[in-house]
């Protein structure tokens, strides 16, 4: 078992007395605050290199930290060790006789895996066991349940709901530019080949009509083109589509953000004969007109991620509906123009209620993507990405947007907060009422 000092937790009882010595005496930085509803805390980390300090408020009096405090007093609450397997690690300890007080992980801060180890078996110490919150290189079949299940939420008269097409690998220092790898493993812990995983989440819109807005991979690849991308769908877009209650003849629209493989390669599928066809037969795919031209003339440094199979076959079924502007697809649902990834990639926000939601693709493909010079080196056009995000991010934290993250290998989607000039995401509750 491979694992690392993540970080030390306090527990305190006057968290702003406590920062008045760790952040205005020591000059610690100090990160926005984060409450963990699961254990009634409110946590605010401290980073110190390679790991950190947590300092843990209670936010109610049956919180085990209140509990901890009263008992105890402030001080030292646990140690966290950050594995790449959390599940694994667990049933390591479970044959070793270990005392578990979490079995299975649940959610903890900063979008984690997270399980606790009775003191009793370590020795007086609470241990906490953390896996990062982006799927370790090897087990995304193992909880890939848990991270591809369908997720809806309501939106005025719409209905949103996140589907999943499965997960991917890419590399890591292409996935954040010039970001310090020192930096982005914190946040998306690379595996042996340096290949972070991504998740692909298409979005499904029912409304006067049922458009998906991307589709995936679809499953026409190879061996080896899985080998490179580290591809797992044992759980796919077939399955997340049938868990919703849906079928392909039920999408009347399927709307591209862009024509990258993981993308639209879920846009056809080969019939028994081997054919390509149209994988929704009754929809009408609307592309972006440049975007469309870019990719059917691809050059060396977009090749790759172009490939013809995926969206030629849809002029030839005649079912390819170009589209120039920024204009409303459906009612409720508008395309921006954000560059930046492409040419022509577009985001997608959707209204309803006087409520908002961003399907904002790559301009910000990951929680982890939330600062705005965090890019990737896979744009080819970085500095109109990052003007798109700085108009984005102050317009999705006024409007209170929930905002869909199509490669976050945990999150679906969440609310954007600001605090004392930090950014964080905020999960979204799945079937949300009161956000």
């Amino acid at each position: 078992m491979k694992a690392v000092l993540d970080h030390v937790g306090i527990a305190v009882r006057d968290l702003p007395a406590a920062l008045a010595f760790y952040r205005d005496a020591l000059g610690l930085e100090i990160e926005a605050p984060e409450e963990v509803a699961s254990q009634h805390v409110r946590a605010r980390f401290i980073p110190t290199g390679q790991s950190s300090l947590e300092l843990l408020e209670a936010t109610t009096p049956d919180s085990p930290v209140a509990g901890f405090v009263e008992k105890r007093g402030p001080g030292l609450h646990h140690i966290t060790l950050r594995v790449e397997d959390i599940y694994a690690v667990l049933a390591q300890l479970k044959a070793h006789g270990a005392r578990l007080i979490d079995e299975h992980p649940r959610r903890g801060a900063e979008g984690a895996l997270v399980a606790f180890v009775h003191p009793s078996s370590a020795h007086g110490v609470l241990v906490e066991l953390k896996q990062a919150s982006a799927v370790a290189h090897g087990v995304a079949q193992d909880f890939g349940p848990a991270h591809t299940r369908v997720t809806r939420y309501a939106l005025g008269d719409l209905e949103l709901v996140s589907l999943c097409d499965g997960f991917f690998r890419l590399d890591g220092g292409a996935m954040f530019g010039v970001v310090p790898k020192a930096l982005w493993e914190k946040k998306a812990p690379p595996d042996e080949r340096n290949r972070i995983i991504l998740a692909m989440r298409p979005l499904v819109v029912r409304g006067t009509r049922t458009m998906i807005i991307d589709a995936g991979l679809g499953d026409k690849e190879g061996g080896k083109f899985i080998d490179i991308y580290g591809v797992e769908r044992a759980r796919n877009l077939d399955h997340t589509l049938a868990e919703a209650g849906l079928a392909p003849d039920d999408i009347d629209i399927v709307l591209a953000t862009h024509l990258h493989f993981d993308h639209a390669g879920g846009f056809t599928e080969r019939d028994a004969t081997g054919r390509l066809r149209p994988r929704f037969p009754r929809a009408q795919y609307i592309v972006r007109r440049g975007e469309w031209e870019d990719a059917t003339h691809p050059h060396e440094r977009n090749r790759a991620s172009y490939l013809f199979d995926n969206y030629v076959p849809l002029a030839e079924a005649g079912v390819l509906q170009l589209v120039d502007d920024d204009l409303t697809i459906m009612p409720g649902v508008k395309v921006r123009r954000t560059a930046g990834h492409t040419m022509h990639h577009q985001m997608v926000l959707i209204e309803s209620g006087g409520k908002t939601a961003a399907f904002v693709a790559d301009m910000m493909p990951t929680t982890a993507h939330l600062s705005e010079p965090w890019l990737m080196g896979y744009d080819l056009y970085p500095m109109d990405t990052l003007a798109a995000k700085k108009a984005f991010l102050p317009e999705a934290i006024a409007q209170n947007m929930l905002v869909f993250f199509e490669h976050d290998p945990v999150l679906a989607a969440g609310y954007i907060r600001e605090q004392d000039g930090k950014r964080r995401v905020v999960p979204a509750l799945n079937n949300p009422t009161t956000e």
